[in-house]
């Protein structure tokens, strides 16, 4: 925690934050909207995301846009988030699935030409944690990959009372520092898989929103998506595992792999400060 905590305290203080955080905020926003996809399948290059406008009915371009709103919606929902986090969830998947009401083309990430021409999730499965004998699929569209969590499905019965539990925890506070909430936060929307599709999005996005709000990463300029891709799938799974055994050894690994991709964006959002300060960006 102390090592997470001096991390971002330092690129804090770096002296372009004082004159261009928006920019970095910015930036931060699209790496790590192409690193959650990355982990969901969907590994386009930086530029390709930053150019593209069109994110249609492959699965891989789904993904891209999906991360992309998610990213551009988090901000918005802070206030929410301590009220009511199921009702926040239900808002990050409709966003995510291009639902109706989402208004997916009205706040793209700076530096993107926007969202557009989405195929939504159809049905009454958006917004809404999935009930008993529905399937999850990641990632609709042509294409889909493999699911990067195969762990069993909880029923939807527990899947709500776990939702309810997690919401209690979110509501009531605690004295734990803000990467341990963010991490069980993540992880069991991961262990959940609450809605039909886009699970792994919503739970990073999750992720986001309590590192931000908690004063962590106040200005979302330290991209966690950005470190878990970096760590790769492979560490990623294997980190998760530990959370689902319930062991204080398994979460420690879970929280430290979490935390380790927190110093990971903080070195990502460091290097774009550098580049600003030289006029290279």
């Amino acid at each position: 925690m102390d090592s997470v905590r001096k991390a971002v305290d330092r690129v804090y203080g770096h002296r372009v934050m004082r004159r261009r955080s928006n920019e970095v905020t910015s930036e931060a926003a699209l790496r790590a909207a192409r690193g959650s996809a990355a982990l969901s399948g969907a590994d386009w290059a930086l530029e390709e995301v930053r150019r593209r406008s069109d994110f249609g009915a492959a699965a891989d371009a789904l993904t891209v846009g999906a991360a992309l709103r998610l990213t551009a919606e988090a901000g918005q929902l802070l206030s929410i988030w301590r009220q009511s986090p199921v009702r926040v969830l239900a808002r990050l998947h409709l966003v995510a699935a291009g639902g109706a009401g989402a208004d997916t083309g009205t706040a793209p990430v700076a530096g993107v030409a926007g969202v557009a021409g989405v195929a939504g999730v159809a049905g009454e499965t958006v917004g809404r944690p999935r009930l008993a004998g529905e399937p999850v699929v990641e990632t609709p569209g042509s294409g889909s990959p493999k699911p990067l969590i195969e762990a069993p499905l909880p029923p939807a019965d527990e899947v709500a009372g776990r939702l309810d539990g997690l919401a209690e925890l979110v509501i009531a506070g605690s004295s734990a520092p803000a990467l341990v909430t963010a991490a069980v936060v993540h992880g069991e929307l991961l262990a959940l898989r609450p809605f039909g599709s886009y699970n792994g999005v919503v739970a990073r996005a999750a992720e986001r929103i309590v590192l931000v709000g908690s004063g962590l990463d106040p200005k979302s300029i330290c991209p966690s998506e950005v470190g878990h891709a970096e760590l790769g799938r492979a560490a990623y799974v294997a980190a998760f595992d530990g959370y689902l055994s319930g062991t204080p050894d398994g979460m420690a690994a879970w929280i430290a792999h979490c935390g380790r991709a927190v110093e990971l964006g903080v070195r990502e959002s460091t290097a774009v400060c550098e580049a600003l300060q030289r006029g290279a960006a």
